[in-house]
């Protein structure tokens, strides 16, 4: 199964997390917490996959996956987020930053 399948998956299974960060983020641009899960669910591809550089994951990167997508009343929003593990299985998927895009082609 596909990376964005499998985040999708976890949201309409509601295995979600936000950080205090992207409940900020909404918050500043006048968004729900719920726009970012339909901006998620509304998405056709991930735009780019990274790898964490916190110095607190120590060796192991994480991969974060950058979605930009439409809410269901026409808010462009960026959200980046991860697949959180525990013991090996997917447990949830954590929205760490989330807000209105302001990228323009």
């Amino acid at each position: 199964m596909d990376v964005l399948a499998r985040i999708k998956r976890l949201i309409v299974r509601r295995r979600y997390r936000f950080a205090v960060k992207a409940l900020v983020e909404l918050d500043e641009d006048g968004l729900e917490p719920e726009d970012a899960l339909e901006a998620v669910l509304n998405a056709q591809a991930i735009k780019k996959t990274l790898r964490s550089q916190s110095p607190r994951r120590g060796r192991v990167a994480e991969k974060l996956y950058v979605i930009e997508s439409f809410s269901y009343r026409g808010a462009l929003l960026y959200t980046k987020g991860k697949i959180a593990r525990e013991a090996g299985e997917e447990v949830y998927y954590f929205f760490i930053s989330a807000k209105a895009s302001r990228y323009v082609d």
